[in-house]
């Protein structure tokens, strides 16, 4: 039998010619039936690109009880007419719209066909921002709210169209692609390591970690390295360091919120040891520099993993302390309990990953569904909550901050002392697609790269878990009153340059 599919791992590098090329029916019918009726099964990637006057479809759909990635392929026509997936499995309606942006390709039974990041080089140019293309609702009754582009204080640009019933929300539209900044293209035009390990890490300015990790990864896959004990360690430190430092500064957000003054400010305080610790570690509050591919550029020294427990046996007493104040206080309560609930089905419907699907009951977490690096050791067991409100993800980030702290100091009584030598990774194997899955605090991040006869890229695509979980803030706040609208949006904190791109 002629398999549709090839099965790939996390990490992995195959040759792109053992990638099944399959008609747009037989592509069809096997992606949206890998989805259909398995929970356990979401889109990681779906993305297309140029190939001989035509477009490549290439789908990755990831098995969360297998631990495998499958991969399959399909040529098109720029501005063919095509069925679409999304009709029969709406996760997939955000990778559709990219492609119909990027190439023209048009999805007759897309129910949301519209711009997602207005991308320089889009096929349509007169899709611009400035007249995108709003939902709206014609009633004497309702009116419409917009906030944003630009907003108060320090926070990116993105526009939310609420449509409203006095303060009820029935409606909310997001609108992104503001700040576009062609990071994948980028990363072909780049040629050196250092350039794209530094693209790498300003993907998102709140997961430089994440991102570079994932980076890393797939680079050393597609020059055919294999990390040491030492780097992988340096890594998972870094990535529960990253989760800790933003979940506790995300609790602070939430706190001033709901105008509950302690905690924005006692939360603020314990975020800044941990992002002071990374700078003693690697010189960067936001971890920039310290990840790279083949190397360890920082080794975690037993210096390092002294000062790490001193500032965690400070921190731990006073976080633990101003979590149980947070959850006791009737007022606070009322505030979190059932306020921007999403549901189970929604959920799987729209493919939430990380946090966002891990709320409402979903056990999607890359550390133990495609694990990697030194997490096999650690049994990690996520944390799972059923609401799918505010309160669920404040003890989310509240369960995943005493999690990590626990990880670490497990992680440190064994700490590697061999440290690998340099290696240069500058040729990176020919004809090769590479898939890379990290589990960042926000959730799951993918990054996907085609090489061509001469190694060089053809294509790097970047998923960040924004990607999404921004229609999971859009579903949240529905019927909901619109002055808890900041509450809704901090308890997710979706990465608006994540998006864009």
């Amino acid at each position: 039998m002629i398999m549709n599919y090839i099965s790939i791992k996390n990490h992995q590098t195959i040759p792109v010619s053992t990638i099944p090329i399959t008609g747009y029916e037989s592509f069809f019918e096997l992606n949206t039936g890998f989805i259909f009726d398995h929970p356990e099964r979401h889109c990681v990637n779906y993305f297309g690109y140029d190939v001989d006057n035509q477009v490549k479809l290439i789908c990755c759909v990831a098995d969360d009880d297998t631990h495998e990635i499958f991969v399959s392929g399909c040529m098109v026509d720029r501005g063919a007419k095509l069925n679409s997936f999304t009709f029969k499995q709406l996760c997939f309606e955000k990778y559709e719209r990219e492609i119909h942006e990027n190439f023209g390709i048009d999805y007759i039974d897309h129910p949301w066909l519209k711009p997602v990041r207005f991308a320089s080089n889009r096929s349509d140019k007169s899709q611009i921002v400035a007249n995108y293309p709003f939902f709206a609702i014609e009633s004497e009754e309702l009116h419409e709210v917009g906030v944003g582009p630009i907003h108060a204080g320090v926070i990116e640009p993105g526009h939310f169209r609420f449509i409203c019933n006095g303060e009820q929300i029935l409606h909310l539209e997001i609108q992104l692609g503001y700040q576009h900044r062609g990071i994948e293209q980028l990363f072909r035009e780049k040629k050196t390591m250092l350039q794209r390990a530094t693209l790498a890490e300003n993907i998102a300015g709140d997961t430089v970690v994440g991102h570079t990790t994932a980076f890393s990864y797939l680079w050393e896959s597609l020059c055919g390295f294999e990390a040491s004990p030492d780097i992988h360690f340096s890594r998972l430190i870094a990535l529960e360091l990253e989760r800790i430092a933003i979940h506790t500064g995300d609790l602070s957000a939430i706190c001033t919120d709901i105008a509950y003054q302690l905690g924005s400010s006692v939360f603020g305080r314990l975020r800044t040891p941990i992002i002071n610790f990374l700078q003693e570690w690697g010189g960067n509050r936001l971890a920039k520099g310290l990840i790279r591919p083949g190397r360890n550029q920082f080794p975690f020294s037993p210096e390092l993993a002294k000062r790490l427990k001193e500032v965690f046996d400070v921190f731990e007493p006073d976080f633990d302390e101003m979590s149980r104040e947070l959850t006791k206080l009737p007022s606070v309560l009322s505030r979190f309990e059932r306020t921007g609930v999403v549901s189970m089905e929604d959920v799987l419907n729209i493919g939430a990953v990380g946090m966002a699907a891990r709320m409402g009951g979903s056990n999607r977490d890359i550390r133990v569904s495609h694990p990697y690096g030194l997490y096999p050791g650690l049994d990690h067991k996520p944390i799972i909550k059923h609401h799918g409100d505010v309160y669920s993800r404040v003890q989310i980030r509240k369960q995943e901050v005493k999690q990590s702290m626990k990880y670490l100091r497990q992680l440190m009584e064994d700490a590697p002392l061999q440290i690998a030598p340099d290696t240069r990774l500058e040729n990176p194997k020919p004809d090769s697609f590479t898939l890379s899955l990290v589990e960042g605090w926000r959730g799951e991040i993918c990054h996907c790269a085609i090489t061509d006869a001469k190694g060089e890229l053809v294509i790097y695509k970047i998923k960040d878990p924004s990607f999404h979980n921004w229609l999971a803030l859009a579903l949240a706040v529905r019927n909901n009153e619109i002055s808890d609208f900041p509450i809704c949006n901090k308890s997710f904190n979706l990465s608006y340059c994540g998006h864009d791109l």
